[in-house]
């Protein structure tokens, strides 16, 4: 199996390995803000959160639908701090509509994913559920092993060398 083979079949099972993803939002005045949120993942890559209208992360998201996103590997998991396994993703957030069948099955997989606290989450009103489509990305296995992601289903790794594109 080459590197690259071994970096695709790490990358379509990372995902899985993680339950929330860091967000990276900005509000109407520019001002940066990064929080975190439990997420699920459709076989697109589209991620999807299940948030609190009152969090500053989604009254951003409100106002600026430009988002970035990392998952990355635990600490006490990772071989070397300097290196650990991470991906990121630049996205843009549409809000999912309450009740609507979209909504419904993105609150099934949440459910199924992490237990009763989504009945819990589903009677508070101001809980809202976005839609995060990625655009490209960047995964990171190590040093010397980072990979650009593109594509139509964003499944396209293309390792990053310090070569200079002419």
């Amino acid at each position: 199996m080459s590197q690259l083979e071994k970096a695709q079949t790490e990358y379509e099972s990372f995902p899985q390995e993680l339950e929330s993803v860091i967000i990276s939002t900005i509000s109407q005045e520019g001002i940066p803000n990064a929080s975190y949120a439990p997420f699920v993942m459709d076989d697109s890559k589209n991620i999807y959160i299940y948030v609190s209208g009152l969090s500053t992360h989604t009254q951003n998201l409100e106002s600026n639908s430009h988002v970035s996103v990392l998952l990355i590997e635990d600490e006490a998991k990772a071989d070397q701090i300097f290196a650990r396994r991470r991906l990121s993703f630049d996205c843009t957030a549409t809000l999912i509509e309450r009740e609507t069948a979209t909504w419904n099955q993105i609150v099934d997989q949440f459910q199924e994913r992490f237990g009763e606290i989504i009945g819990v989450l589903h009677g508070l009103a101001d809980f809202r559920i976005f839609q995060l489509t990625p655009s490209e990305g960047r995964f990171v296995i190590g040093f010397g092993a980072a990979y650009h992601i593109s594509g139509d289903n964003l499944d396209r790794l293309v390792q990053i060398t310090g070569d200079k594109k002419g």
